[in-house]
């Protein structure tokens, strides 16, 4: 069976072979689409195709849209084709159930596949694409890093400087080329829109809302685009920036599934990994669980995302989901099992959650220091979110997902995973934030990372991180079995409140960071025999 054929004429041999089809006439939708383009998506990855790819299929087939989506690659133009062209945009989401049952959905609802390359031909499709009316929503799955704009030291970056100059007709970065299809549109007639983000970052409708004044008001200085564009982009009834809160952990496509389609007749189901070091496949796999909620602001009208299992709500209720999620019951106890899954040679996050030592790690950091700041929500109740992350999600041995993939850019991740609960510790009068201990054990296990050798005393390569050489700098001339004093060393690290979200000297916490730290470094083993005392032995 061919992907391509999927709903034509071997429609029914893949739904022999169990495959969930879309309901819908597809080239009905492709057509509709290029005339009265709806949504445009940047980031056309594992959590886009898993989710929001996925959300809007089910709109569609309740009769909630008739347009569909126009995926929009990233800098690596080699990922769309291998991904996404060679099979007209089809593509299969596996979902990994705990109990091992699978389910293979082909997804239909991205009818288009642009490069965001302004040297290439789809540039000027997207551009087409921000001129039209029709255009309802502008999304972003482009991970953290692609927000910030300056280099830690409240300078803009080379890249960033190289865009100012270039104007919005020329630009490389991601926010950048947004902010030049957004002049676009200001320049046809300025129809509203909402720019919708949905990365891991607090308030992320506000950070994409600066990002992009930034270039306009530095265009606007040089005398690149039109007078006016900074007011519309700043006014609320011609551009929103809802904040959003998206959950669902969807790891690179892994061989395993690609053999499982195989064996069930799906042809070219092969993972590459392109020249630049993108993972690329026409299928995604991803876990059962997952919550997107979006603050109800579309100024020029949205499908009926209800339909696709997507909470519409208010800005509060949004930023109490995001807290809980990313600040407090998931994605610090990622972070915490990526850090210490590299230096102790797990291969994947569900081997981990059978260590005790790192079981009881996850759980502690969750329930005795994330449950005690996280703001209840009302969607989702945070103790049983919890309990959910920890008995079902992360112990999901049909789930193919690394530490090395959690751990990519750590430095950009930590202040938005810990910093905001670091300041509710602070704020809570009942609360006295110098006794924490698991969340400085994160942050000492993270600078002993920064080492690139692990427990045994062998060399690995940490995975990228914007921040990576910085970071490793500091920590350059310590080696295993060093006895310290490590305060003026890693002083440059452990005050830089861009990377924990506070200075931790004035917090409080550097002290404690710095004795794990001191631990960890002892000599190989060190590692394992500090989360051991501290977590088994309860030492």
């Amino acid at each position: 069976m061919k992907l391509i054929d999927a709903l034509g004429p071997a429609r029914d041999e893949f739904e022999k072979a169990g495959f969930i089809l879309p309901r819908f006439d597809r080239e009905a939708l492709k057509e509709r689409t290029r005339e009265s383009p709806e949504w445009v998506h940047f980031g056309a990855g594992n959590i886009f195709r898993s989710f929001v790819a996925l959300a809007l299929q089910r709109v569609i087939e309740a009769g909630g849209a008739e347009s569909g989506l126009v995926a929009v690659g990233g800098r690596d133009a080699e990922f769309l084709d291998r991904a996404y062209r060679p099979f007209d945009n089809l593509g299969v989401l596996v979902t990994l159930g705990s109990d091992g049952s699978t389910e293979r959905t082909v997804i239909g609802s991205v009818v288009e596949s642009l490069s965001p390359d302004p040297a290439g031909n789809d540039w000027k499709r997207l551009q087409e694409i921000f001129r039209s009316p029709s255009l309802k929503i502008a999304s972003l799955t482009v991970t953290e890093k692609a927000y910030t704009l300056d280099d830690g030291y409240g300078e803009y970056r080379s890249e960033v400087l190289r865009d100012f100059a270039a104007g919005p007709f020329g630009p490389e970065g991601i926010m950048a080329r947004l902010a030049g299809l957004c002049h676009e549109r200001y320049a046809a007639g300025g129809s509203p829109v909402a720019l919708v983000s949905m990365d891991n970052c607090s308030q992320n409708g506000d950070r994409i809302r600066a990002a992009l004044l930034v270039f306009a008001n530095a265009w606007t200085l040089a005398g690149h685009c039109k007078s006016g564009f900074s007011a519309w982009l700043s006014d609320p009834r011609s551009v929103s920036y809802p904040w959003t809160m998206i959950d669902k952990i969807t790891p690179s496509p892994d061989e395993s599934i690609a053999r499982e389609l195989s064996d069930a007749g799906l042809e070219g189901m092969s993972v590459h990994r392109t020249r630049l070091g993108s993972v690329a496949a026409p299928f995604v796999n991803a876990e059962a669980p997952g919550y997107l909620a979006i603050e109800d602001s579309f100024p020029n009208g949205r499908p009926r995302l209800e339909l696709g299992g997507i909470y519409l709500t208010d800005r509060g209720t949004v930023e109490r989901m995001e807290r809980m999620k990313v600040g407090a019951c998931l994605n610090p106890l990622h972070t915490a099992l990526a850090v210490f899954g590299c230096l102790l040679g797990f291969e994947r996050i569900y081997d981990e959650m059978r260590d005790p030592a790192l079981s009881s790690l996850a759980r502690r950091l969750g329930y005795e220091e994330g449950l005690p700041v996280a703001a209840d929500p009302g969607i989702v109740e945070p103790r049983a979110f919890l309990r959910e992350v920890l008995e079902s999600r992360l112990v999901n041995p049909f789930l193919p997902d690394t530490p090395w993939r959690i751990a990519c850019d750590t430095s950009q991740k930590l202040p938005v995973r810990f910093g905001g609960t670091l300041k509710a510790w602070r704020e809570n009068p009942s609360l006295d934030e110098t006794g924490l201990t698991w969340i400085p054990l994160v942050f000492a296990g993270w600078c002993r990372y920064l080492m690139g050798v692990n427990d045994r005393g062998e060399r690995f390569e940490p995975s990228p991180d914007a921040r990576l050489a910085q970071c490793e700098a500091v920590v350059e001339k310590i080696r295993l079995g060093d006895r310290g004093p490590f305060e003026e060393t890693l002083r440059p690290l452990l005050s830089d409140a861009t990377i924990f979200g506070t200075n931790l000297f004035e917090f409080g916490l550097a002290d404690r960071v710095l004795s794990f730290f001191g631990e960890m470094v002892r000599g190989p083993g060190a590692v394992r025999e500090t989360l051991e005392r501290l977590l088994v032995q309860g030492r």
